[in-house]
């Protein structure tokens, strides 16, 4: 099986085109392959498939490291559009791509016939306690709400970017024990589906540092979704304006949540190299 390994913002993924190549079990494909020590190493593999609706060019479909299938993600997606566009496989700048969490939309940013970033359309975020989804409380947008874990209590704001985003307001993000508080929060229990977890520092109100727990991943160098959802989180609680420079372990991602109500990331997608897996 032929693979292509690329990143965004170190938040890095296997593709393998599911046009050439047939995976009978992509779940447990996802668990060897991307083990960091008998695997190649990633976190997620991401599938190119042709889309089951007729108004979506292609259908993405990505499995973490522990066998799961999300909703969405962010940085892959803009791997997905460049994989696309690298390979021929599409003369479009912008696609119509089919997930989980409906039909988004990567705008290619070309110059000199490369693709030096890639815009998304990340549609409307949800902010009611159902699209979340979290138990024990009925609201239209989950703002600082209490959250117990372990006998400690933080606050959250919740954010549903076609999957679950847990946001924490934190003094300093570079200090913060998130291995230890972010598996925690991920399976707690008044999450059905889980969580991703987002723990965030306000540098101004342009900027937000954020450090990410990923449902079913662990720790990531970015999370796309996440830096979405941290940044409508921000807004909600009147901590930054409209247009967010988010700063991650891997890099920067550009966030806007714009008047017709749909965020839009913007930021780069890198090839690594490819290979064939022979397992």
């Amino acid at each position: 099986m032929e693979f292509t390994k690329m990143h965004g913002l170190g938040n890095d993924f296997v593709m393998v085109n599911g046009f050439n190549e047939d995976i009978a079990d992509p779940n447990q494909l996802a668990e060897a392959i991307c083990d960091r020590h008998f695997g190649v190493g990633a976190d997620g593999l991401v599938l190119i498939l042709p889309s089951k609706q007729e108004e979506a060019d292609f259908r993405m479909r990505i499995f973490n490291p522990d066998g799961s299938e999300p909703e969405m993600c962010g940085n892959a997606i803009r791997c997905f559009g460049k994989y696309l566009y690298d390979r021929d496989l599409t003369e479009k700048t912008k696609i119509r791509v089919e997930t989980l969490a409906g039909i988004i939309v990567p705008e290619l940013i070309i110059e000199k016939d490369q693709v030096e970033a890639v815009q998304v359309d990340m549609g409307q975020p949800g902010l009611g306690s159902t699209d979340i989804p979290i138990t024990g409380v009925n609201k239209d947008k989950v703002i600082k709400e209490k959250l117990e874990v372990e006998n400690e209590e933080y606050e959250i704001t919740a954010v549903s970017m076609g999957n679950p985003h847990t946001v924490i307001f934190v003094d300093d993000a570079d200090d913060f024990p998130v291995t230890e508080v972010g598996p925690k929060i991920e399976e707690h229990p008044r999450f059905p589906e889980k969580t991703n977890v987002e723990f965030i520092e306000v540098m101004n109100r342009s900027e937000i540092k954020m450090r990410v727990w990923e449902r079913g991943a662990g720790v990531t160098l970015a999370c796309g979704t996440g830096a979405c959802g941290s940044t409508v989180a921000s807004i909600l609680n009147d901590y930054t304006n409209q247009k967010v420079e988010v700063h991650l372990l891997g890099g920067d991602l550009t966030i806007e949540w714009t008047e017709d109500s749909h965020v839009y990331m913007t930021g780069p997608a890198e090839e690594v190299f490819v290979g064939e897996w022979i397992k």
